[in-house]
C-alpha cells in the first residue's frame, strides 16, 4: 500500500505512538502519562487543537465551578476547570463550544485549549479539590476545560468598570452582538467580559465564562431574554437601525459547516446529548434573519422602556440641595466628581 493510501485513522494511531515515544522523557513526569497523551492527542486532532499537561498550581478562583488558575508545560497560565466540576455535567462542552461559537462570530475571547490533568497531580496539590456540602470533592484525572489567562507582566487587566470609563471600550457594539448569540443560545446568567487597558487608554473586552450557554451546566433552563445581558446596562447605549445592520452582518458571515466540524472533534466525554441538541437549536436561530430582527427589535423596546422607568423616577425625586460645608448653609461649586477611579482588579487570579 502506498503511503497516500493508508487511511486516516491508522496514521493518526501511528503518529501519536511515535510521538509518545519521542517524548517519552517530558510525558512520564506525572505518573507515565503515555496513554492518556495518545488518547488526548488523538481526540483532539480532528479540532485543530493541541492539549498540554497541567504541571503548577497557583491557585483557587471563585465562582460556582470552582476552577483554579495554574501554569501548563507550554509555560502559559490558564483558568482550569474540571470534569466533575460541581455545576453540571454540560460545563465543559458549554465554555469549549461556547468560546468557539463567540469567536467564529468576530467577537474577542480567549484562546483556549485541552489540558490533561493527572492523577499525581490531583494529589500533590489538594487545595485544588472542590468544595462540596459532604466535605471535599477531589476532582478526576483527565481533559480539563482551560481558558488562556490574560494577565501578564504589564498588562492591566479590569473586571469592573465605573460607569465613566465605558466610553473608552473599543467596538462597543460588540456587547449587542454578544447578548444576541446569547439569547440564540439561552445564556442563563448575566454576560461577563474582562478588559485589557491599552497604552493609549482605550479598553479591549474579551468575553469569558460560557458555561451557562445552551440551558446551563445542566441544559435544563429556560431563562429569559434579559437574564444574558451584561449588568451595566449602560453599555448599550446608543440603540440605531444601523447598529442593527453590522450585527445581521456579521451573523451572516457564520460558517455554521465550519463550526459543526470543530464541535465534533471535541473529547466524547464532553460531548452531552442536551448540549448538542441546545447548540443545534442556537445556530438554527442564529440562521433565521426574520427571527434575529425580530429580538433586536424586543432587546433595543426593553432598554428603551427600563431607560424612560429610570427618567420617570429621577424626575419624581425632590431636587436635592448643593453640597454644603455646614448644616442648612449651601455652598456652590463645592460638586465633586467622586466616580470611582480606574483600577486594576486582575480578572481571576495573580500568579
Amino acid at each position: 500500500m502506498l503511503f497516500y493510501e493508508i487511511p486516516k485513522s491508522i496514521f493518526n494511531d501511528f503518529l501519536f505512538i511515535c510521538l509518545a515515544w519521542l517524548l517519552q522523557p517530558v510525558v512520564c513526569v506525572e505518573d507515565c502519562a503515555i496513554f492518556p497523551f495518545l488518547i488526548c492527542g488523538r481526540a483532539m486532532l480532528d479540532t485543530g487543537k493541541d492539549f498540554a499537561f497541567v504541571t503548577r498550581y497557583i491557585r483557587k478562583l471563585h465562582g460556582g465551578s470552582q476552577a483554579i488558575l495554574a501554569q501548563a508545560n507550554d509555560g502559559s497560565f490558564y483558568v482550569v476547570k474540571f470534569f466533575n466540576n460541581l455545576q453540571g455535567k454540560n460545563l465543559l462542552f458549554n465554555e469549549s463550544v461556547g468560546n468557539e461559537l463567540y469567536r467564529a462570530c468576530g467577537l474577542s475571547v480567549p484562546s483556549w485549549k485541552p489540558l490533561l490533568i493527572t492523577d499525581d497531580f490531583i494529589e500533590r496539590n489538594k487545595d485544588c479539590w472542590m468544595q462540596a456540602r459532604e466535605g471535599s470533592l477531589r476532582p478526576v484525572s483527565g481533559l480539563c476545560f482551560g481558558s488562556r489567562f490574560l494577565g501578564g507582566t504589564g498588562i492591566r487587566l479590569i473586571e469592573i468598570l465605573p460607569g465613566t470609563s465605558l466610553r473608552r471600550i473599543r467596538s462597543q457594539q460588540s456587547f449587542w452582538r454578544a447578548w444576541l448569540i446569547d439569547i440564540c443560545a439561552r445564556h442563563a446568567d448575566n454576560r461577563q467580559a474582562i478588559f485589557i487597558e491599552g497604552c493609549d487608554g482605550g479598553l479591549d473586552a474579551f468575553f469569558v465564562d460560557h458555561g451557562h450557554l445552551f440551558g446551563g451546566p445542566k441544559g435544563e433552563l429556560q431563562p429569559h431574554f434579559r437574564a444574558s445581558r451584561y449588568l451595566d446596562q449602560r453599555i448599550y447605549h446608543g440603540v440605531s437601525s444601523h447598529l442593527y445592520r453590522i450585527c445581521l452582518k456579521d451573523l451572516r458571515n457564520l460558517n455554521v459547516d465550519k463550526l459543526w466540524a470543530r464541535i465534533q472533534g471535541l473529547p466524547d466525554d464532553w460531548k452531552v446529548k442536551s448540549g448538542l441538541d441546545g447548540f443545534e437549536q442556537c445556530l438554527c436561530r442564529l440562521s433565521t434573519s426574520n427571527l434575529l430582527e425580530n429580538i433586536l427589535d424586543t432587546m433595543g423596546d426593553s432598554l428603551r422602556r427600563v431607560q424612560e422607568s429610570k427618567n420617570d423616577e429621577e424626575r419624581a425625586l425632590p431636587k436635592q440641595p448643593g453640597s454644603v460645608l455646614c448644616p442648612g448653609i449651601p455652598v456652590p461649586g463645592l460638586e465633586r466628581d467622586f466616580a470611582p477611579k480606574c483600577h486594576s482588579c486582575v480578572a481571576r487570579a495573580q500568579a
